[in-house]
């Protein structure tokens, strides 16, 4: 992100007084709503949820933007705002959650075809995971998020969740292990 445009999104004037230029911060937004929803996505695992935490995100971020100390952080700021609203909506969901199971008809008279049956596989499998998934804590889900879909290193997962790299090394690594956990209980 240019330093420029988080400077006049932040738009802290002389002594302290407010000139946040929306302009600059809906350029902001834009540049960044695709990430930020994807990250929301994979952390809740459902898109209305996604979507919520996207707009908390970001009237979070505009309501305390003069409070953002160094421009060139501006994406690490925006991530752990993100990963508060993830919680936040998190603890609204509470543990509710509607699955439609559909079964074949037995009337119908179709056998399922070979790759009908692998893709039926594949989705249980999906569902497996999803399920696992669901069981971790959200600083489970957002270092497992940040660094295998989002490819970041340990050291930009440190900036974004204000941790030393080795105690993001050491969640990286709980995180995994209560994710296999999580499978093998949910393979059972």
């Amino acid at each position: 992100m240019e330093r420029a445009l988080a400077e006049r999104a932040r738009g802290v004037g002389p002594s302290g007084t407010d000139i946040r230029d929306r302009a600059a911060f809906d350029l902001v937004v834009r540049s960044r709503i695709d990430a930020v929803y994807r990250t929301s996505l994979a952390i809740l695992g459902d898109e209305a949820d996604a979507a919520d935490a996207v707009q908390e995100t970001f009237v979070s971020a505009w309501r305390h933007c003069a409070e953002l100390r160094d421009p060139d952080l501006f994406d690490a700021w925006l991530g752990r705002i993100n990963l508060n609203a993830c919680r936040t909506q998190l603890r609204r969901r509470g543990r509710t959650r509607l699955r439609e199971v559909r079964l074949p008809d037995p009337d119908d008279g179709h056998e399922p075809t070979s790759t009908e049956l692998a893709l039926d596989d594949r989705t249980a499998g999906a569902e497996v995971f999803d399920r696992a998934f669901a069981r971790l804590s959200v600083d489970d889900r957002a270092v497992l998020v940040m660094h295998h879909l989002q490819e970041r290193p340990v050291a930009e997962i440190a900036t974004v969740l204000g941790a030393p790299a080795g105690t993001v090394k050491s969640r990286l690594h709980r995180a995994r292990a209560a994710l296999e956990s999580a499978l093998a209980k949910e393979s059972r």
